[in-house]
């Protein structure tokens, strides 16, 4: 199977767990007479829709007292949303969704184009149809910037792997103007280059004032612009140097090394639920695992750093506690040992174990958009 097919492939099967997820979750709402479009709709994606049809510098009071503020909100998915309903005549919060489902395959796209050259086209197949099974699959369907995120990150890193430094650097732009965990993105950019220019053979560099006109090295300066931009501009608008981050503390987020999840672990450990709070830390367990198994797998260095600086931020923060699965869905290179398993085992052991992820998404995706809480 050539590299084409394998593409074509791989986004046929990641579009078939995507329809399951969809048309469960259509089912079981629809028996319980609400709407899947709301659901998809809900939460962050009213703000998104928000900020694409209004602009920043909307409060909301919360009932705690808090000060909610949109600038929380990174600006280049509200301003695609706001190019999406402008071009289709959709509601924002619908054309958020159109843009997610959009952007969701895109994102398979450039996982295929990392895996594919990381690991090999059986290996880049199951990935994808990993990233589209994994239980908080369904918030790639939903007005959320994750599917936007996945695509600029997931492109990116293939950028760098192909050498292709200004485009890198474009793309990590984009992504830090998508989300905070943007910096996650440059720092592979920004770290792959310098070492790689560091690293050059002396024959190939470009001695005296030339040698600073390096595409890698104009990579480090052009990758961080986009969130740095944003900071800054929210620093002017709040007129606080911190303005970005006394926005997140009304929020309830910020970094604090994890300590607030830590308690939180606790609180279930010692509390009414401790087989929750248990599972937590099989979890908890089972991502250091992956982590570990990435840099046994000898993953390309940005990579790396990509899959590492996710991880540490989604457990580092504080906030909604229930959103920390959500956080970690951009981050395709965990899979990527496990893609490798089942490409080594018999080919109805993958094919089963694909199915089972694909059924458990849907059944997830359904109980966790019909519960209380946000994702």
């Amino acid at each position: 199977m050539s590299g084409r097919q394998a593409a074509v492939l791989a986004i046929a099967l990641f579009l078939a767990v995507r329809a399951l997820v969809a048309l469960t979750v259509s089912v079981v709402a629809d028996a319980q007479g609400r709407s899947a479009l709301r659901l998809y709709t809900k939460w962050d994606a009213q703000w998104y829709a928000g900020i694409a049809e209004d602009g920043y510098g909307f409060v909301r009071q919360h009932e705690d007292g808090r000060l909610l503020a949109d600038y929380a909100f990174f600006p280049l998915y509200p301003a695609a949303e706001r190019f999406v309903s402008t071009l289709t005549g959709l509601a924002f919060p619908v054309a958020g969704v159109l843009l997610s489902v959009l952007a969701s395959v895109v994102a398979a796209g450039g996982i295929f184009a990392v895996a594919n050259r990381v690991l090999g086209t059986r290996e880049a197949v199951v990935a994808v149809v990993l990233w589209a099974a994994v239980p908080v699959a369904v918030v790639q369907t939903m007005g959320y910037s994750e599917s936007l995120f996945t695509a600029l990150a997931a492109w990116c890193l293939n950028a760098v792997l192909c050498n292709r430094w200004l485009l890198a650097a474009l793309l990590a732009c984009g992504a830090g103007l998508t989300r905070p965990v943007g910096a996650a993105v440059v720092a592979a950019v920004v770290i792959a280059a310098v070492v790689g220019w560091l690293d050059a053979p002396e024959s190939t560099r470009v001695s005296g004032f030339r040698r600073l006109l390096d595409r890698r090295l104009a990579a480090v300066l052009i990758a961080p612009l986009g969130l740095m931009g944003y900071l800054g501009w929210v620093a002017y608008e709040t007129g606080d140097l911190d303005g970005y981050f006394a926005v997140t503390q009304g929020w309830g987020n910020g970094l604090d090394g994890g300590r607030a999840f830590g308690a939180w672990i606790v609180g279930y450990l010692v509390g009414p639920s401790p087989l929750l709070g248990l599972a937590i830390l099989v979890g908890l367990v089972a991502l250091v695992g992956l982590v570990v198994l990435c840099v046994r797998q000898r993953l390309p260095l940005p990579v790396l750093v990509y899959t590492v600086a996710m991880v540490v931020l989604a457990l580092t923060t504080s906030g909604y506690f229930g959103s920390k699965p959500r956080y970690l869905l951009p981050v395709f290179p965990l899979l990527f040992p496990v893609a490798s398993w089942l490409v080594g085992r018999p080919r109805w052991v993958a094919a089963t174990g694909l199915a089972v992820a694909a059924v458990g998404a849907a059944a997830y995706a359904a109980v966790w958009l019909l519960g209380p809480g946000p994702p």
